[in-house]
C-alpha cells in the first residue's frame, strides 16, 4: 500500500499547536522546581504548626491554631528585636552601599568589574568565617578598640562585643553586597546624558541628584531592601556570634525549637509568624514607596 504524506493544511494545526506549548514546557522545569522545593515545604511545615504531639508519640494533625498565639505570646521580644536589627541593618547598607553603587556606575571606568570583585570577594569565604572574623575585629583588644584606648581615645573598659550595635554591623558587613548589586545595576544603565541635561539647565550637582537620578535608582533601592531585610530579619549567626545570650534573634529560637527541643509544630508556627510579619512589612514598605511609581521609573 502506497504511504500517504500529510498534507500542508493537516500539518500546519500541529505546528501550531506545538509552537503555542512551547512556552510552557519552557517553563515546566521551573514550575517543577518550585513545587517540589518551595510549595512542597511550605505546605509540609504549615500542617506541622497546627499538629499536636511530640517526638516519641508521633504528631496529629488537630489544627491547633493555639500554637501560633502561643508563639506570639512567649516569642514577641526576639521577633520585635529581629525585625531593629535587620531595619537597623538595611539602612546602614543604604547608607553605606548606594554612595559605593554610585562611585562605581559614574566614576569606576574601565575598572567596574575590578571593583565590583573586590565587593564581591569576601562572599568567597565562608559566612561563618566571615562572621567569626568580624569578632576578632570587634574585640576589645582588638584591631579598632584596642588602637582607640591605646592612643586615649576610649575608655580601658569601653567594649562593643556581646551589644546590639554589633549585630548590626556584623549584618550590615555580611550582606551589603546584596545592597550594592541591584543598585549598580539601575545605575549603570542610566543615561548619563540625563544628569548632563539637568545640569546643562543650571542645576546643581545635588538638585541633579535629587531630581533625577535618584527617582531613576529607586527600582534598585527597592530590590536592595527587600534582598536586605528578609535574610537580616531571619539571620542568627550574627546575634549568636556578635551578640551573646542577651541578643538572642528569632532565627535562633527557631533553630532551638527545630533542633534542640524538637518541638516541631512550635518551631513551624514561629516560622509562618516571622513570614507574615515580614511580608506585612514588605508590603507596608512598597504602598509607602510607591511600586506603581518604581515600575514607572523602571519602564522608562
Amino acid at each position: 500500500m502506497a504511504e500517504t504524506t500529510p498534507t500542508t493544511d493537516e500539518a500546519a494545526p500541529a505546528g501550531g499547536r506545538t509552537r503555542r506549548a512551547l512556552p510552557y514546557l519552557l517553563v515546566a522545569p521551573a514550575w517543577l522546581w518550585l513545587a517540589l522545593f518551595f510549595v512542597v515545604p511550605i505546605c509540609t511545615v504549615l500542617s506541622m504548626s497546627l499538629m499536636t504531639g511530640d517526638l516519641y508519640q508521633g504528631y496529629a494533625l488537630t489544627w491547633e491554631f493555639a500554637n501560633y498565639t502561643s508563639a506570639v505570646a512567649t516569642y514577641w521580644e526576639q521577633i520585635a528585636r529581629s525585625l531593629l536589627y535587620g531595619g537597623c541593618a538595611t539602612l546602614l547598607c543604604i547608607a553605606i552601599g548606594y554612595p559605593v553603587a554610585y562611585w562605581i556606575a559614574f566614576k569606576g571606568g574601565a575598572y567596574k568589574n575590578a571593583y565590583l570583585l573586590l565587593l564581591l570577594l569576601p562572599m568567597f569565604v565562608s559566612f561563618v568565617l566571615r562572621t567569626i572574623s568580624w569578632k576578632a575585629f570587634l574585640a576589645d583588644e582588638g584591631v579598632v578598640l584596642g588602637t582607640l584606648k591605646g592612643i586615649g581615645l576610649l575608655p580601658e573598659d569601653a567594649y562593643v562585643l556581646n551589644t546590639g550595635p554589633a549585630v548590626v554591623f556584623g549584618l550590615a558587613y555580611n550582606f551589603l553586597p546584596f545592597m550594592v548589586l541591584p543598585i549598580y545595576a539601575v545605575l549603570e544603565r542610566m543615561d548619563h546624558r540625563v544628569v548632563e541635561a539637568a545640569q546643562d539647565l543650571y542645576a546643581g550637582r545635588i538638585r541633579a541628584f535629587a531630581a533625577v537620578v535618584l527617582p531613576m535608582s529607586l527600582p534598585g533601592v527597592f530590590a536592595g531592601v527587600i534582598m536586605t531585610f528578609i535574610p537580616t530579619s531571619a539571620d542568627y549567626v550574627n546575634s549568636q556570634v556578635l551578640g551573646g545570650a542577651h541578643n538572642t534573634m528569632i532565627g535562633k529560637i527557631i533553630e532551638d525549637q527545630y533542633l534542640v527541643n524538637n518541638a516541631y509544630p512550635m518551631a513551624a508556627a514561629i516560622t509562618f509568624v516571622l513570614m507574615a510579619v515580614l511580608l506585612a512589612g514588605i508590603f507596608a514598605y512598597a504602598r509607602a514607596l510607591g511600586t506603581k511609581q518604581v515600575m514607572e521609573v523602571q519602564a522608562r
